[in-house]
């Protein structure tokens, strides 16, 4: 039987109890799987770093790299600078681990979770690749004379070759595989901002050369304002898209809207073939934290994904699946703490799902 190492970040906020749905997902699609996990539990958060003052470790992120995954459940808490312990785990996972794919699903299960009128699922399913160790992600930059009328502010944005090249050709790969999944052409779409920040058109001119390698993908560009107007327009448009760091940040937020709310939304940090991070996309949500309410979907369909890279396809599709009926079937009609449904309901609903996919 297989077994995996998977490293567990609860985090701050609701994390923990988002991430102990996933859990409970993932244990039960581990007995009917042929596969078996063993978790490791990390405390890093602002709550661990109030009592301790300790961040990740070089020692740390070693160990991190010999696990098959890492699940986070989400990093920060309102004591805390703004950023210290983000910083430590979520880019010490990124750049020690070198995870450049940045990989978020953007998937409607019910037509009534979308607020574009007339839109449903056969309208909005893509995916968004966004480049994630570089832009101006790369904490190239300060502040000089802070708190003083001379103070200055700098932030330099970073893009090489290597780094855009790898995001372009990863996109190209996943059109291609959705392509042969679907049995139809594959699209993948280019955006930037090469018009007006001319280094980014380093990200125009190697999608344009790598793409002459997919001949059979259709291959198109928006610079990310007319983009985000388009997303919201034409959804369906879109299959596979390609980005840089930060614009791939913003756009999957809002994307993430059109498929019923953050609460649902999760991705993948990968190095393709090595140790990866999977996560929803949501945040702490201190305001919400301990009153068993937060919506765990975003945590469990992270686990899908996790499974999915992992290899183990037919566990990854029946946590998948349930969900999706649980949301087509209005017995989930939302997905955020509103629904009136617990979170550690939530997760027994969709345990139970998977029950009875499996008899």
């Amino acid at each position: 039987m297989k077994t995996y190492n998977i490293g567990i970040l609860g985090g701050d906020g609701i994390g923990p109890d988002v991430v102990a749905e996933g859990l409970k997902v993932l244990r039960t699609v581990m007995k009917d799987g042929g596969f078996d996990c063993n978790f490791i539990e990390y405390p890093y958060s602002g709550a661990y770093y109030l009592k301790t003052k300790e961040l990740v470790t070089e020692k740390v992120i070693d160990e991190w790299r010999t696990l098959d995954a890492v699940f986070l459940g989400a990093i920060g808490h309102p004591d805390v600078e703004v950023g210290l312990v983000e910083r430590s785990v979520i880019l010490g996972l990124r750049f020690g681990l070198d995870l450049y794919i940045n990989l978020r699903p953007i998937k409607l299960y019910a037509e009534g979770l979308c607020p574009l009128k007339g839109k449903g699922p056969d309208d909005i399913d893509f995916t968004v690749v966004r480049e994630n160790t570089e832009g101006e992600y790369s904490q190239i930059g300060g502040i000089l004379k802070k708190g003083t009328p001379d103070e200055v502010a700098t932030s330099t944005s970073i893009y090489t070759r290597v780094g855009v090249e790898r995001a372009i050709r990863y996109g190209f790969e996943l059109a291609r595989s959705r392509s042969t999944d679907r049995n139809r052409q594959g699209r993948l779409t280019l955006v930037d901002k090469a018009n007006a920040i001319r280094p980014q058109e380093i990200w125009t001119r190697t999608f344009a050369e790598v793409g002459k390698e997919y001949p059979d993908i259709k291959q198109d560009h928006a610079y990310v304002d007319a983009f985000t107007m388009l997303m919201i327009q034409k959804p369906e448009w879109y299959d596979v898209v390609v980005t840089t760091n930060l614009y791939g940040d913003i756009i999957t937020d809002l994307g993430s809207m059109l498929q019923g709310g953050i609460g649902i939304a999760a991705s993948a940090n990968l190095h393709p073939g090595k140790t990866s991070m999977f996560e929803p996309i949501h945040g702490s949500a201190p305001d919400i934290a301990g009153q068993n309410i937060a919506c765990p979907l975003g945590a469990i369909m992270a686990v899908s994904m996790m499974m999915d890279y992992l290899g183990e396809k037919v566990a990854a599709k029946c946590i998948e699946d349930s969900v999706a009926y649980l949301l087509a079937s209005a017995q989930i009609s939302s997905a955020d703490a509103r629904s009136g449904i617990s979170t550690t309901q939530m997760g027994t609903m969709v345990v139970e799902q998977i029950l009875k996919l499996a008899a």
